[in-house]
């Protein structure tokens, strides 16, 4: 077991109590490395001396006469070699004492007993003087282990979820956000299409508003016109609804504007998980975007995905013709609770961006590539949206950001390297 110098230790200086002590973050990473040590060593010899053990999780909890979670956690977290990611993978303090006793009443050697019990108390402590609790320790370790970090961030946004859902009286399965770009008559310009839904969506509580919004960001002055697949201006967002991938009975929508923003809203009232509905619509606007940018400008190009609903998945793909643009693109994500939506040129705005374990994956080129297990008839439905504007969906190349339980709020930005316009040549 590593030794400690209580003189020189903050959390040993301490007067007895739970109040955490001040540490900096260098200070502290020593400290958790020097007990997540002595914990992975002290408890991999108390497992290793337990008579006639066996390394199965379900013999060890036999033995010990423990349940079976706890085992399996515990041999886990001894199988580590880093000793940060073995104090993210141990049980707590209390749970790894009745490891202990257990192994004590077996008959391992006292001294070994005595070194895993020192080691405890020094896990102990750490929790309650050097972090406050449990929950807080994880998420500091989770900024130094990218497992630890996934877990972490994976548990607080289920909970996030139930909660949220419960407040707002709305939940869904997957959140769907499709953006395809494609050449736009105008050789200066590009189509915007987006393919929203709502995937397994149901009221918790009766009476709840179900909304989602388009809006325009950039991109010029001029009035953003969406219509649907057959050309028709937004004035019913049923018209927009995709009924072949839609459940029975058809949702009833209603559609508004408000400046360059439209609004879609459920027009029902039904309520509980007997009501649960896929919605899918679809939403052109014709020469919405230039092709590039102003030279010298440092513009960037961004399409975003709101996690505007409490749900389980958000898939958002971006869709690019192979003539628009090659470049691959990076993630930002913001919060909005304040600030609403976040432009990505906009600097004052990079106070808001959310450090998230979240990624973008380049899915190739082709609609075979771009296959959903999350949303039902995925590849079918963007095939049929292809064939209805006559685009020709092998020329497309995809990129997804799948993100498991998107935080309410929070902004998902694809942010690419857009062309830059020719610069002027004086006469």
């Amino acid at each position: 077991m590593r030794p400690l110098d209580e003189h020189r230790d903050p959390l040993h200086a301490a007067e007895a109590g739970d109040s955490p002590v001040s540490l900096k973050p260098q200070a502290l990473e020593a400290r958790i490395t020097v007990v997540g040590e002595n914990i992975l060593s002290t408890i991999g010899r108390v497992i290793e001396a337990v008579p006639r053990g066996h390394p199965g999780p379900q013999a060890l909890a036999d033995r010990l006469g423990l349940d079976k979670v706890l085992a399996s956690r515990v041999l886990k977290a001894t199988r580590s070699r880093d000793p940060i990611t073995a104090t993210h993978r141990m049980p707590g303090p209390e749970p790894l004492r009745r490891v202990v006793k257990a192994a004590e009443q077996l008959g391992v050697e006292p001294s070994i007993i005595a070194e895993a019990y020192r080691a405890i108390d020094e896990f102990d402590l750490l929790i309650r003087q050097g972090t406050g609790d449990r929950s807080t320790l994880d998420a500091i370790v989770s900024a130094w282990v990218p497992e630890a970090r996934r877990e972490f961030e994976l548990r607080r946004k289920q909970a996030a979820f139930k909660a949220m859902s419960q407040l707002k009286g709305v939940q869904c399965e997957s959140l769907l956000a499709t953006v395809i770009l494609w050449p736009s008559a105008d050789p200066a310009k590009m189509d915007v299409v987006w393919v929203n839904g709502l995937i397994g969506m149901h009221r918790v509580r009766p009476g709840a508003p179900v909304k989602l919004s388009t809006r325009k960001m950039s991109g010029g002055p001029e009035q953003r016109l969406p219509v649907s697949l057959d050309g028709v201006p937004v004035d019913s967002a049923e018209g927009l609804l995709l009924r072949e991938f839609c459940s029975e009975p058809l949702p009833s929508m209603r559609a508004s504007r408000v400046a360059s923003a439209v609004h879609y809203s459920l027009a029902d009232d039904r309520f509980g998980p007997a009501s649960a509905s896929d919605i899918v619509f679809a939403e052109v606007n014709r020469g919405e975007l230039p092709r590039a940018v102003p030279a010298h400008s440092n513009r960037k190009r961004y399409f975003f995905a709101e996690a505007s609903m409490p749900a389980c998945r958000l898939q958002f793909d971006v869709l690019v013709h192979e003539s628009l643009d090659t470049s691959r693109p990076w993630l930002r994500i913001y919060d909005t609770a304040f600030e609403g939506v976040a432009s990505v040129n906009d600097p004052a705005r990079d106070v808001d961006a959310m450090d998230m374990a979240e990624s973008i994956e380049t899915l190739g080129a082709g609609v075979s590539r771009f296959r959903s297990t999350e949303v039902p008839r995925y590849a079918e439905m963007l095939r049929f949206v292809c064939d209805r504007l006559s685009y020709d969906p092998s020329m497309l190349r995809g990129h997804r950001c799948d993100v498991e339980y998107p935080v309410y709020g929070s902004q998902i930005t694809m942010v690419f390297e857009p062309p830059v316009e020719p610069s002027a040549t004086p006469v």
